[in-house]
């Protein structure tokens, strides 16, 4: 039930929008996704079961965004500058993206464990929600190293590319957990990617 699965989490979404997490009804999820409560529970298995996939989407999303913005420009530092602005913009966007980048997770959000959780659900979509979280920071740095220093490369051909790319994610993330006003994060990368 792919269809059905998108609309209780973009009804949870919604819901978590407008109120904390622990006042979101599982029934008026599947209301306002068209579906009986039934349908949510064969789906989900629960609420954690639910919040789980919600957060799984958040940051699947996030990290189609990484994967385009690496495969965007062609100078590597246009690409990671790409991928900083899409971080932060985000990050603002979207409070699980943040909570998922920062480990800052308020009382209105779900926060499921960052561990695999043990699954019995039939749906491949949900035991893969059950799974462990990814962590963004970790796989930006790794994708990005991985497209700038190209398919086989040794490590040493990965130095320098890393470093870069961890000095981009930190800035990023002091971005999105410390907004200040001022600068944009493209101009913060470029000028420190320049040195």
């Amino acid at each position: 039930m792919p269809a059905a699965r998108e609309s209780l989490l973009e009804a949870a979404y919604t819901a978590l929008a407008r109120r904390p997490w622990p006042t979101v009804r599982m029934v008026d999820v599947a209301a306002s996704a068209g579906v009986s409560r039934q349908t949510l529970s064969n789906e989900f298995g629960g609420k954690d079961g639910l919040a789980r996939a919600l957060v799984r989407r958040e940051a699947d999303g996030y990290l189609a965004g990484v994967d385009r913005a690496l495969t965007g420009p062609t100078e590597p530092r246009d690409r990671l500058t790409a991928t900083a602005e899409w971080t932060t913009s985000s990050a603002q966007d979207n409070a699980l993206v943040r909570a998922l980048l920062t480990g800052c997770w308020s009382e209105r959000l779900p926060c499921p464990p960052l561990s695999a959780v043990p699954s019995a659900s039939a749906a491949p979509a949900q035991r893969r929600a059950d799974g462990p979280l990814p962590s963004p920071a970790d796989l930006v740095r790794d994708r990005a190293v991985a497209v700038l220093a190209g398919p086989g490369a040794s490590r040493a051909d990965t130095a320098e590319p890393a470093r870069s790319c961890e000095l981009v994610v930190r800035l990023a993330l002091s971005r999105v957990a410390a907004p200040p006003a001022g600068n944009r994060v493209a101009d913060l990368v470029r000028g420190a990617l320049h040195r």
